[in-house]
């Protein structure tokens, strides 16, 4: 069941990092994921319409600090860095502890993985047609320089009463080479007719080395094969 494995845990450490990076003490291990998981799902909650495409948390004896990856920082700082300023305050109130925040703006929203599959979800919410949404997120994805992108939205499609699954696929999404450069989102549509879940797998390049990336190239294949070569008499 290999079409099953998340693309981004499967190339941690080859071309992903982690997206918690701490090293606690064994018997605080338990309290420091349930900790990020609360704080991400809060996060995620209070900023939704910022456009927030990762969450990279990092911890040290006494303080952590996040670094919010979105599309709009400016929803988020607000007015002389007010908005962020009461964020801080409001989850150094709620979690006990010295939370700091980094703001790093998405520079490529519609090559990001988590965003195109809220992307869609959104639309699905305003009542649109789902094949138009996945084109569309499709060919906003391309043009921002994706080599290739599949889209899968399963649920009660346009209302129909059993459940099925449609996919969508352009370009190329190698997800059995490792040093190819995979993002992978997951988002769910509150719908009239149930929940419908949506996944995107954008391809961006092979990573070979550190900072290099190479083009991915169509393979030349000619007609009718090799010919065998023939032997000449007396050989």
């Amino acid at each position: 069941m290999g079409q099953k494995v998340n693309p981004i845990g499967l190339r941690l450490g080859i071309n992903r990092n982690w997206e918690s990076r701490w090293f606690p003490k064994k018997e605080r291990t338990a309290e420091f994921i349930a900790e990020d998981y609360q704080l991400r799902k809060y996060l995620k909650k209070e900023l939704f319409y910022a456009g927030v495409s990762n969450l990279i948390i990092e911890r040290t004896a006494k303080k952590i600090r996040v670094t919010i990856v979105t599309a709009r920082p400016g929803i988020i700082i607000g007015k002389k860095g007010a908005d962020i300023t009461k964020l801080k305050e409001t989850l150094t109130r709620k979690f006990k502890k010295d939370i700091s925040l980094n703001i790093k703006e998405e520079k490529r929203a519609q090559a990001s993985g988590q965003l195109a599959a809220e992307n869609v979800a959104t639309q699905l919410e305003r009542r649109v047609a789902f094949r138009r949404a996945m084109k569309k997120v499709i060919q906003g994805a391309l043009k921002s320089g994706a080599k290739g992108i599949k889209i899968s939205v399963s649920g009660r499609l346009g209302g129909a009463e059993m459940a099925r699954t449609e996919w969508y696929l352009e370009g190329r999404v190698p997800l059995h080479t490792l040093r190819a450069k995979i993002d992978y989102g997951f988002a769910e549509a509150q719908t009239t007719y149930g929940i419908i879940g949506i996944k995107v797998w954008i391809f961006k390049g092979e990573v070979l080395a550190k900072g290099i990336q190479a083009e991915p190239k169509e393979e030349k294949r000619e007609r009718g094969g090799r010919r065998k070569p023939q032997r000449r008499r007396g050989e």
